[in-house]
């Protein structure tokens, strides 16, 4: 299955440009994490098999003891039920052992959680505006001659304009592009009603709401271009206003900015 999995993903380098071949988005039939590509997505998967582990281990510990009162306290092998109306001891056991099971889980899940709020001095900002129905996104770090900063709109490359080789209804016609192995705050908030901007591979869900400002760490640890999409149910194009993040070198994307600069 993992076999069919990397097959599906890897199809669309013989079909398309090779900035697809880095690509990160979900898959048909997938039943599994994207590839993470941030410590915080990296942490994510970490934590979801080690609780998998404990809770297989639960469910096969419940089961064999399930099966063995069934078997060994049945009418024809026992008879004479058994009078038994109070155990301190049994009762301190199934207490006590789910209480430090919970404990094991909490602790590395608090510390996950609190590293997604952590917010290191950032290298860079990027504004975020969640629209009926397309993204808004502002570089605030750079202006021009006349004050005015990187800011630009992102839609949905509609079914008749995709090319070959570029995913529908996943594709946009302007990228964010981001430098990797830097620090940066995303600040997000909404013109109209709630969004959610999400991306799997980044390990970044969160609310883009109207009259609030919620901002998010985000740290890329390899190139690719990573895709997303609206998480919040906003209206009836809720479904056609994808996310995609194009994450470069440090060069490349200086080199980036300067056309922006040009351009404005």
């Amino acid at each position: 299955m993992v076999f069919v999995f990397m097959l599906l993903k890897l199809f669309p380098i013989f079909i398309s440009v090779p900035t697809v071949a880095l690509a990160e988005y979900a898959v048909p039939w997938q039943k599994t994490f994207q590839d993470p590509a941030s410590p915080i997505m990296e942490g994510i998967i970490n934590l979801h098999h080690d609780i998998m582990f404990i809770i297989c281990f639960i469910v096969g510990f419940v089961t064999w003891m399930l099966g063995r009162t069934i078997y060994h306290f049945h009418h024809t092998r026992n008879p004479m039920p058994e009078l038994i109306v109070h155990g301190q001891t049994i009762e301190i056991i199934w207490t006590l052992f789910p209480t430090i099971i919970l404990l094991i889980i909490a602790l590395p899940s608090f510390a996950l959680l609190y590293s997604t709020d952590e917010m290191v001095d950032p290298a860079l900002t990027l504004k975020v505006i969640g629209r009926q129905w397309y993204w808004t996104y502002e570089y605030s770090d750079y202006s021009g001659v006349d004050g005015e900063s990187i800011i630009f709109d992102s839609y949905m490359v509609p079914d008749d304009d995709i090319e070959l080789g570029q995913l529908r209804l996943l594709e946009v016609d302007n990228r964010v592009v981001l430098p990797v192995n830097t620090h940066i705050r995303v600040l997000m908030t909404a013109s109209d009603v709630i969004h959610s901007w999400a991306i799997p591979s980044l390990g970044v869900k969160c609310d883009a709401m109207p009259g609030r400002l919620n901002q998010v760490h985000l740290f890329i640890n390899r190139e690719g271009v990573f895709y997303g999409q609206c998480s919040e149910i906003c209206g009836v194009n809720h479904g056609f206003m994808p996310i995609v993040v194009e994450a470069v070198k440090l060069d490349e994307y200086l080199e980036w900015v300067s056309n922006q600069m040009e351009e404005m």
